[in-house]
């Protein structure tokens, strides 16, 4: 058995998974938890052959229901967990798909903060067989804390008014928007998924506290005048769990362009149910006050809708009707438009 932790890299070319990916859901049954396999799906379609899930498990991808012997005989070779539950646990009801996926000839490749192999059924069944544990949510080593020298280069961070509703979305659709300008960009994962999409990052969630804004000065480097790093936000500075994360990534980071991203009609944290949302002004006001303690300069471009459970002419009205009420461009970039190229512009103003 080989357990792997990937190295970071900040060019994105050198983590190589065992791919294509039988994507596992789990028992999942909130789709904000299922993140990765979205993600993927959408974003790395290429490599993903299907899935597999828990007779209880109520969301899909809509890509092809596999069982793990299926999916290796048509070319699969790991299984990926495509969720990200609380606290990143590898709970006992996944076990016995984890070992068919192993006993079926796949790799398994993990996102959660619990190692694969650290469950010992996992870790003596994958020695047995010579099959790899691949972990992706650790840190690199020697980690300092941060500095708060201004670096240069130009960078923009997505920030939220929740967790799952659009950050990586945004930085992966601006990064690509950039580089359809002509300019030259990185997009900068901070997330398992991101990770596993462009290929290398930092997983800021799983760097001890005193860490995060060292880990996003290293995330994001000194760059060329005229270069982009496009920043993968996490979790959101009012979010009761995950605030401590988004605020080293903001102060790390040293932004110097903002966007704020939310998903309409959602009221109440994920997660945290108790939790109301703040408003739209309260995210642009807390977040602009905040990341100008490491940029003064920093400023919010727009903001980034996720409209994915509205039809297109009701999420254009509510698009145009929030641009015109903050006086900032609002757009969902997964539609695109003319709305996505005005929000575009404004970044680059």
């Amino acid at each position: 058995m080989v357990s792997i932790n990937t190295p970071f890299n900040a060019d994105a070319s050198a983590l190589r998974l065992p791919q294509p990916y039988l994507l596992f859901l789990g028992d999942t049954t909130e789709a904000g938890f299922a993140k990765t396999a979205y993600g993927l799906r959408d974003w790395a379609p290429d490599k993903c052959a299907g899935e597999y899930a828990l007779p209880q498990a109520t969301v899909s991808t809509g890509l092809p229901v596999l069982t793990p012997a299926q999916a290796h005989a048509q070319g699969a070779r790991s299984m990926l967990i495509g969720v990200a539950n609380g606290g990143g646990v590898i709970p006992a009801s996944w076990i016995p798909a984890l070992v068919e996926a192993l006993e079926a000839g796949l790799d398994l490749v993990s996102g959660m903060h619990v190692r694969l192999a650290e469950v010992p059924e996992l870790a003596a069944l994958a020695e047995r067989l010579g099959r790899q544990l691949i972990d992706v949510r650790h840190p690199p080593l020697g980690l300092t804390v941060g500095t708060g020298r201004k670096r240069t280069g130009k960078r923009l961070l997505t920030v939220g008014t929740d967790c799952a509703l659009g950050k990586k979305y945004t930085a992966l659709a601006v990064s690509r928007a950039f580089a359809d300008r002509g300019l030259d960009v990185n997009f900068r994962a901070s997330g398992q998924t991101g990770i596993m999409i462009a290929g290398g990052g930092i997983p800021m969630d799983a760097v001890v506290s005193d860490f995060e804004a060292g880990a996003a000065e290293l995330l994001s480097p000194d760059a060329a005048a005229d270069h982009w790093d496009v920043i993968e936000g996490q979790g959101s500075l009012f979010h009761p769990a995950y605030a401590a994360v988004s605020l080293g990534l903001l102060h790390g980071s040293q932004p110097d362009v903002l966007i704020v991203c939310h998903q309409p009609g959602r009221t109440m944290m994920l997660g945290s149910a108790s939790y109301g949302l703040p408003t739209l002004e309260e995210t642009i006001d807390i977040n602009l006050r905040l990341g100008a303690r490491t940029n003064p300069a920093i400023r919010c471009a727009g903001i980034s809708f996720n409209t994915s459970h509205l039809g297109e002419e009701e999420a254009i009205a509510v698009m145009a009707e929030e641009s015109r009420r903050l006086g900032l461009p609002v757009a969902d970039p997964i539609r695109g438009g003319d709305q996505f190229a005005r929000l575009i512009d404004g970044c680059l103003a």
